[in-house]
């Protein structure tokens, strides 16, 4: 048999020369992929007897269809290259115009108009406003109704009714879980409407009926979405039945689409935006609208990742960063939980829940957990309860005795949901069409809407100021001409007589003596008068400053930066979700680490090491120390410090950049090892030295870090800022050409802080008077220094040792010998030291030249100054302990209580013989606390 005409061209539908079965019921098919296309009657060939049917099915072409015909009748045809033509019947017997087209072009066409539909009309939300049309609906109605933030809720089943009869056609269901979804603060970071009822749970429960339950809009809704509305800012097109009108788009003041997040499945596309903290999106919108260059690098230091409303644990940045490079990421979220101890006898313990990651149903982990116990396939769980309640979610996981919890954790994470991820895939409508966008390319979208916003509605305000004015002036002159006015009035047949009149005795315009008509006798007083001249001013005003608005782009995002700025006031709140510095969603080292004290030394050129305390034994004064460690060629100590093994450790560089690592990620060493390159650990640039290492055990809001640099600039940066760094650093502060970063400490607003320079100049100031600046800020003049002279060293001085100070009469700089604690403890490049009581400075403001604390030789200088005394043993005597570490990697431990306290002029006494060990290059205080046991114990019986 003769293989069949009938065929496709499209590889990927068809083969290119099909049976004629094959190929009748491959084009069934593909007609079916589009409901434009409905095959009634298929008129085929009578050269194919096997595809003859009963039915005759009927193919009509689109383009035919759309013709105003009477009739039409599709006559199939077949040439060599399988098209199909449609020949337009007008009915009465003559012969319509012939169209040929191919099937399986008429299919696609079809086809992409649905899927074009369900894109712009459903699934997918524009950039501009982040929202989808069913939301935009819901909200536009609600405006119309009148619910605002301060009328009384109205039942939920009024607004659906009122969507649907004007706005969406559609079913009752779509619209109700729309509106129920924008009032759940478990959905949406910041819901848009207030619900009254029952609107769901995170336990996924359904809410009531929409009978039932009653809604209204929310404040945020109305100043950031509904605020401008009125005010021709969007435009306006007829709803589905053409009796009414709808906006466009609602005009938006803040990226919506960022700041609640969307999800939607569409035809052969999808999107799902993370919700984000409204007041991360206000400061990156700002810092776009004054560096529209930035890099996403920049952007991220103001907000460093998604915000969901159930809070958890965001792990890693890895693919935040690649969610707002590209548009798709994965971010990886953990519930977060804490262990408590049950009994303290038994030992047991349990693992308490208080966060699941975003849109985790808490009801099904609960039956996961339970299920996965109930399988063996976790052990070391006793009991599960759901103690959740009104004040927040507790899901209490009992223990068996001698379980471990961090084992347990780790397999809930692994086994359950308590453990999730999610997949970004950023697209939005923008221009009519789906795109996939990275972060700023989005907030560059919404700022170009914004600004046409913001200039229709100047525009709109400056129409009607104008009018309002060409008014005010027609009426101005009727007052001027009061007498003439009414007599003209008076003398008129009609009042279109009276309006010509006046038009032509005063040169009028139609409104302006329409106006003068409208007015009534009482407001003809010398008051109104008045007012009538005050308005003028006011709208001369008011255009000045519209006028002025519109003729500059940077005026215009001046005021969009500042309408933002009063919503992040007025709406802003802490962020919910935390972010930890892994780069996976892997149990962490820090869950299985001991939380122990330990050692870290670092060197001039970059190496690091950890060891532990018992490494360096308690020495006596004087004598010569034990060695750090093998050091490379030409490198010395840099620092020393004690910190404990969880601790988030801050590296600050001499170029102001402070990176972030735990302690214990630092490789454990010997006391000979040479140590691990400073690089292998943080990503420092060329040349970049680490400077100060602080040791942060938690982010406190009322803890500060005290910066101070080379050349004498200080300044205060809150703790909390640097809670979140990544893993490439963030800038600490802002250095002049030529400076570096040399001193980073942590205080708080009661405490003190004593500076020294390398003559032995002393400046104590209170922290409080010290500006809390910006990281990106330089600070100011700590110390007037003199020529030659540089800053040295700088310490802390806690409040409570503060307090502690007796306020007594202040002894001679020549009798401080025996007084009481707490004292500065010096000690010079030479190892030399002293301790001068604290009583002997005053506290005085910032760029003063201080006081002498260190009379000292030509050849030697200040190394470092500590406050010590805060610590004090029953005879009240210093119980710290100072580890000096000298050029060449030499160490040595000391008592404080051995340094003898002198005078502000005296030479100090030996503290580390350095023969051949150079100079005292580093040195640190230790607590009591920090030493071992057994070393205390052998220090005390030698």
């Amino acid at each position: 048999m003769k293989p069949s005409p009938l065929h496709f061209q499209n590889p990927n539908l068809l083969c290119t020369n099909p049976s004629p079965s094959m190929a009748f019921s491959s084009a069934l098919r593909v007609l079916r992929l589009s409901p434009f296309l409905q095959p009634s009657r298929l008129r085929l060939s009578p050269s194919h007897p096997r595809l003859l049917s009963p039915f005759q099915p009927r193919l009509i072409s689109a383009r035919a269809s759309r013709r105003p015909a009477a009739a039409v009748k599709a006559v199939r045809r077949s040439d060599e290259n399988g098209s199909v033509t449609a020949t337009a019947d007008s009915g009465n017997g003559s012969e319509g115009r012939v169209v040929p087209t191919e099937l399986h072009k008429e299919a696609t066409e079809a086809y992409m108009a649905y899927a074009m539909s369900v894109l712009l009309g459903r699934a997918l939300p524009d950039v501009r406003d982040g929202l989808k049309p069913v939301h935009r609906r819901i909200l536009f109605a609600m405006h119309e109704l009148g619910l605002s933030s301060k009328k009384p809720f109205k039942k939920c089943a009024r607004v659906v009714g009122e969507v649907l009869g004007k706005f969406h056609p559609h079913g009752d269901t779509a619209v109700y879980d729309s509106l129920v979804r924008m009032a759940q603060d478990f959905s949406l970071r910041s819901p848009l409407i207030q619900g009254h009822g029952n609107f769901g749970s995170i336990d996924a429960d359904p809410p009531a009926a929409m009978r039932y339950t009653e809604c209204r809009l929310d404040d945020l809704t109305e100043a950031m979405l509904l605020a401008d509305l009125e005010q021709d800012t969007v435009d306006f097109v007829p709803n589905f039945d053409n009796s009414q009108k709808e906006p466009s788009l609602l005009p938006a003041r803040l990226p919506t689409l960022l700041l609640n997040g969307s999800s939607g499945i569409a035809v052969g596309m999808a999107t799902n935006i993370p919700p984000h903290n409204l007041g991360e999106v206000v400061d990156v919108l700002c810092v776009l609208i004054h560096n529209p260059e930035a890099t996403l690098q920049e952007l991220l230091e103001y907000m460093p990742g998604p915000d969901f409303p159930t809070g958890g644990l965001i792990m890693g940045n890895l693919g935040i960063l690649d969610a707002y490079r590209t548009g798709r990421g994965r971010v990886i979220i953990r519930g977060k939980t804490d262990i408590e101890l049950l009994d303290s006898k038994t030992k047991r313990t349990a693992i308490i829940i208080k966060e699941i990651p975003y849109q985790t149903n808490k009801a099904s982990l609960v039956e996961k957990i339970a299920e996965v116990v109930e399988n063996k396939s976790l052990d070391g769980i006793s009991d599960i309860r759901d103690e959740s309640d009104r004040s927040g979610m507790r899901i209490v996981i009992e223990l068996k005795r001698g379980s471990d919890p961090l084992i347990v954790l780790n397999n809930l994470y692994r086994l359950t949901s308590l453990q999730s991820t999610f997949s970004c895939n950023m697209v939005g409508i923008l221009n009519g069409q789906p795109k996939q966008m990275g972060l700023k390319e989005l907030l560059q979208a919404f700022l170009d809407f914004r600004c046409s916003v913001v200039e229709r509605r100047a525009m709109f305000k400056l129409s009607q100021a104008r009018g309002r004015k060409h008014i005010v002036e027609g009426i101005l002159i009727g007052f001027d001409n009061l007498d003439e006015v009414i007599r003209i009035i008076r003398e008129a047949s009609s009042n279109s007589a009276a309006a010509v009149g006046l038009r032509n005795a005063f040169s009028l315009s139609e409104k302006q003596a329409e106006a003068l008509l409208d007015m009534s006798l009482r407001r003809l007083t010398l008051r109104e008068s008045g007012n009538f001249v005050a308005e003028s001013k006011s709208l001369m005003e008011q255009i000045s400053k519209l006028e002025e608005l519109l003729s500059s782009r940077k005026n215009i995002l001046e005021l969009i930066e500042q309408e933002a700025i009063e919503l992040k006031n007025k709406f802003a709140n802490p962020r919910r979700s935390m972010l930890e510095d892994t780069d996976n969603g892997q149990l962490e080292d820090i869950d299985v680490i001991p939380n122990e004290d330990m050692l870290l030394a670092v060197s001039e050129k970059g190496y690091l090491k950890r060891m532990k305390p018992s490494t360096f034994n308690l020495q006596n004064r004087g004598t010569i120390g034990k060695s750090v460690g093998k050091l490379r060629v030409n490198d010395s100590m840099s620092d020393f410090l004690v910190c404990r093994a969880h601790d988030h450790v801050l590296y600050f560089s001499d170029k102001g950049t402070v990176y972030s690592a735990r302690a214990y990620k630092v490789p454990e060493c010997s006391r000979t090892a040479a140590g691990t390159p400073l690089v292998h650990i943080l990503s420092l640039s060329d040349g970049e030295r680490i400077t100060s290492i602080i040791p942060v055990s938690e982010f406190v809001e009322d803890q500060f870090l005290l910066m101070l640099t080379m050349q004498g600039y200080i300044k205060r940066v809150s703790l909390n800022l640097f809670s979140s760094i990544r893993s490439t650093g963030i800038i600490a502060i802002q250095l002049v050409p030529g400076d570096e970063l040399k001193w980073v400490r942590l205080c708080s607003n009661d405490d003190f802080v004593a500076m020294a320079s390398h003559n032995g100049m002393v400046m104590l100031c209170q922290c409080s008077k010290i500006r809390t600046l910006s990281r990106n800020t330089r600070g100011s003049l700590a110390m007037r220094l003199k020529n030659g002279d540089s800053m040295a060293s700088v310490d802390i001085i806690p409040a409570a040792m503060w307090n502690n100070l007796e306020t007594l009469s202040k002894y001679p700089d020549n009798s401080g010998k025996g007084q009481k604690g707490p004292w500065l403890l010096f000690v010079s490049e030479n190892g030399h030291g002293k301790r001068v009581p604290l009583s002997s400075f005053r506290v005085s403001s910032l760029n003063r030249v201080g006081l002498v604390g260190y009379k000292f030789s030509a050849e030697d200088r200040l190394a470092a100054v500590f406050v010590v005394g805060f610590s004090s043993a029953e005879d009240g005597e210093s119980d710290e302990q100072v580890v000096l570490v000298s050029q060449t990697g030499t160490v040595n431990r000391i008592k404080v209580r051995d340094i003898s306290i002198q005078s502000r002029f005296a030479r100090g006494v030996i503290l580390m013989r350095l023969d051949y060990a150079g100079k005292i290059q580093s040195a640190s205080l230790i607590s009591a606390t920090d030493c071992e046991p057994e070393e205390v114990l052998a220090a005390a019986q030698g």
